[in-house]
């Protein structure tokens, strides 16, 4: 026997909405959208354009990378997801900076916007710029740069060190292959010979210590920490301006893990380059980075040199985080959590994505998302907090 189930409180004939599911006509209707969005901007990437027209001018020539209102989006099937929703900040030439974050807050995202490696057609960059400093007076935007003319400069200029190798490099190739491959796409008129030679020059810069008996071995037949080595070698192969290394560590032991920071430094005073470290590891960050970005639900919410970034957090997520790190001959019950769960990304509230999840809201937080507020020269942060400080101050 089927039961009706009985709605109360509502005007004969009217029926419930159901707030978590969608309806057909709404899926339609998003579908559609999502098409005729994706076509405009999957059109934009293969137009044959010339080179003024994705060149610009640096902010600062000091920097490497500037990221300006940067929003990259995902079209679902259920809605569009704000994976990166705005997202400013630079990269100074021979820094490292840190970008930290809960999983799913966008960091991983931002720097396959700037690598152009956003898997389409349902992932793209809707809005903003990357500017790039490309050296002899050229900067380029590399949201606007067609992909012909971003395969150029991939592995060249900006190189990225993905997260697991195993899954990175190509099972049925040998290393070899896969390392020379890179020298002779960007090396003119490089011989084999030469590639090989440089390839295994690079196997033992990275520490390798049977470099020609690695050059010739399957992906399989190394450990996790001699992969990750190899996947630094073939980023360094080209001697790049920057190297992107997203959660380098992540797969690998606590001994490994030591060595392979120790070599990211070394190989970045080797090179004169920049690093864009990508982590959810404070320790990491507290270690490597020279400045650092907190990121939370697509944005940047607080950023500074690392130095006051871990002395003065500002942020209550930021705060929040550094009360969630172990700490060494400090006797806890159970490590602190921050309650609450991050926002639904495809219908993100206007105001302070944090709000719900803070207990230092003031009455400001319920309206529009918070600015960003100067601190010092080199730290800001968005929250409505010191910009009442601020005010009183002046």
């Amino acid at each position: 026997m089927l039961f009706k189930k009985k709605e109360n409180n509502l005007p004969a004939g009217e029926k419930k909405k159901n707030v978590h599911y969608l309806t057909g006509k709404e899926t339609r209707e998003i579908a559609k959208s999502n098409n005729r969005r994706i076509r405009e901007l999957e059109k934009k990437k293969r137009m044959h354009v010339s080179e003024a027209d994705y060149t610009t001018t640096m902010r600062d020539d000091n920097n490497i990378v500037e990221f300006d209102d940067l929003h990259t989006h995902f079209f679902t099937d259920a809605g569009v997801v704000k994976a990166v929703d705005g997202v400013s900040f630079d990269i100074p030439k021979g820094a490292t900076v840190g970008v930290v974050g809960e999983s799913g807050c966008g960091k991983s995202v931002t720097s396959l916007s700037l690598m152009r490696l956003v898997q389409g057609p349902m992932g793209q960059i809707v809005g903003g710029s990357i500017r790039f400093n490309f050296g002899d007076g050229k900067a380029y935007d590399i949201a606007k740069m067609p992909m012909s003319d971003m395969r150029k400069i991939r592995g060249e200029k900006i190189a990225m060190i993905f997260q697991e190798p195993m899954t990175s490099l190509n099972p049925v190739f040998k290393i070899g292959y896969q390392m020379d491959e890179m020298v002779l796409l960007h090396t003119p008129n490089c011989t084999k010979d030469q590639a090989k030679a440089r390839s295994i020059e690079m196997l033992q810069l990275v520490g390798i210590a049977a470099p020609e008996r690695v050059y010739g071995c399957y992906p399989h037949e190394l450990s996790g920490g001699m992969r990750q080595r190899v996947m630094i070698a073939i980023a360094l192969s080209c001697n790049p301006k920057l190297i992107v290394a997203d959660e380098p560590t992540t797969a690998l032991d606590v001994t490994i893990q030591a060595q392979i920071l120790d070599l990211l430094r070394e190989i970045k005073a080797k090179i004169d380059g920049s690093v864009m470290l990508i982590t959810h590891d404070l320790g990491v960050i507290a270690e490597m980075a020279d400045y650092v970005v907190v990121m939370y639900a697509g944005r940047v919410i607080e950023c500074g040199t690392t130095e006051e970034i871990f002395d003065n957090p500002l942020h209550p997520y930021t705060i929040g985080l550094q009360h969630s790190k172990p700490v060494v001959n400090r006797k806890v019950d159970r490590l602190y959590n921050i309650p609450g769960q991050v926002p639904n990304p495809i219908n993100m509230p206007d105001f302070c994505y944090f709000k719900d999840r803070c207990d230092r809201c003031v009455g400001k937080c319920s309206g529009e998302y918070p600015a960003f507020v100067q601190v010092s020269p080199t730290h800001k942060v968005a929250c409505y907090l010191y910009e009442e400080k601020t005010n009183s101050e002046e």
